[in-house]
């Protein structure tokens, strides 16, 4: 039998809906209006700065500590990895997208890591299917794996009820400069990277990245939904 809480979140993210994601933005819908993805900028330019530049409600300003097993079982910490600008993706083994996300993480660490960027996963989860799991397909990240201490940590970040998967990206400081809820792909996760790199470099702080990444995500989306346009 699988744990109340376990059966709940499972529930809960089907309920939600994988194709929503948010991208740290305080949301300009109601909940109940929530239903494809939305980037969270106000149709006015001064609402649209504003949005963009704050963090929604319950994401916290820096990554909060918490401390999950390993793979080999030994408890670790996510500050593990300091002076590292930070892509930590909550996901776990019976959640589609998840899946589908591992392939581009692999190659965001390979390509970014010598660059000072560390993915990490946190598996919500049943140890032993992540274990099967991660040595089918081959994950070459670390990965903290938890049940209900899995749950504590993803309440840390005020989405207990949303839905996998969801990753966060901090600069080397490790203060949280985006939030990306729903799949992850490839020409987002350029845009974030983008952005952190300028955080740290000294060039944009954490809420001008933001503001910075939601233009730029507001034209990928403008130019996904008109294949026909030429590239930006």
């Amino acid at each position: 039998m699988k744990p109340l809480a376990y059966i709940a979140i499972a529930s809960l993210a089907a309920t939600a809906g994988f194709g929503l994601y948010r991208h740290a933005l305080a949301p300009s819908q109601p909940p109940q209006a929530q239903a494809i993805p939305f980037s969270g900028i106000h149709s006015s330019p001064a609402g649209a700065a504003a949005q963009a530049a704050a963090l929604a409600p319950g994401v916290p300003a820096e990554l909060p500590d918490f401390t999950l097993a390993d793979l080999e079982g030994i408890p670790r910490s996510i500050k593990s990895w300091p002076g590292k600008s930070m892509i930590v993706n909550f996901w776990a083994t019976w959640c589609a997208p998840c899946r589908r996300e591992i392939p581009l993480l692999n190659q965001l660490q390979q390509q970014h890591g010598d660059a000072g960027f560390q993915v990490v996963g946190v598996a919500v989860d049943f140890r032993d299917d992540v274990l099967r799991y991660a040595q089918d397909i081959g994950i070459h990240y670390p990965v903290l794996i938890g049940e209900q201490d899995g749950l504590e940590a993803v309440s840390q970040f005020g989405q207990g009820g949303l839905g996998f998967p969801f990753t966060v990206f901090t600069d080397r400081q490790h203060r949280i400069v985006m939030f990306h809820l729903g799949e992850l792909h490839a020409e987002q996760a350029q845009v974030l990277l983008d952005v952190v790199a300028q955080v740290d470099r000294g060039e944009l702080t954490p809420a001008q990245a933001r503001a910075a990444a939601a233009r730029q995500l507001t034209a990928l989306e403008a130019q996904a939904a008109r294949p026909d346009a030429p590239p930006l």
